[in-house]
């Protein structure tokens, strides 16, 4: 299946976090690609895959990038499709804050929705999310997964009662 999400980084070194982008589309059947594109080092084609990826079929970018982290707003700045920006503490990051401030304070007229540092799953949700505000079987694959989320919280509060852990809420 043709994909509909791209997903990008600085460095591969940045695949262990943006993986589960990619691992949370699968699991909601959303066909997605991922490759590195450097705002610095290969800032050609970046802007080559920018203005490429409506064209080529993509819906949402997520981008993911540390230090300077410019990837996801220069990505924003030659397309017209939604950016998702993933700041990543790299190891040349000051707690990962130069990231998230980098991606977060993006000027007016160039918007990149920007998730938790190193939050790449919950960019993956969000690509998800707006991908079934217009597609009924993403949609309903994003109810699921909320479901489960709220099952999973019930049982531990039910296991945390049985073992005898005192709940005035209940």
């Amino acid at each position: 299946m043709h994909p509909i999400v791209g997903i990008i980084m600085g460095s591969d070194s940045d695949l262990p976090i943006m993986q589960s982008a990619a691992d949370i589309l699968k699991e909601f059947g959303v066909p997605c690609e991922l490759t590195v594109v450097s705002a610095h080092r290969t800032p050609h084609r970046m802007i080559e895959y920018a203005q490429q990826a409506k064209a080529r079929g993509l819906k949402v970018i997520i981008a993911g990038a540390g230090g300077a982290a410019h990837l996801p707003g220069m990505i924003a700045s030659v397309t017209t499709l939604p950016v998702i920006g993933v700041p990543i503490k790299s190891s040349n990051s000051i707690d990962g804050w130069d990231s998230v401030l980098s991606i977060l304070q993006m000027p007016n007229g160039v918007p990149v929705g920007t998730v938790a540092l190193n939050a790449a799953k919950n960019a993956g949700i969000l690509a998800a999310e707006i991908l079934g505000t217009f597609d009924d079987a993403i949609a309903e694959q994003i109810a699921s997964y909320k479901t489960r989320l709220s099952s999973e919280v019930i049982e531990k509060v039910e296991r945390l009662k049985k073992e005898g852990h005192e709940n005035k809420f209940d």
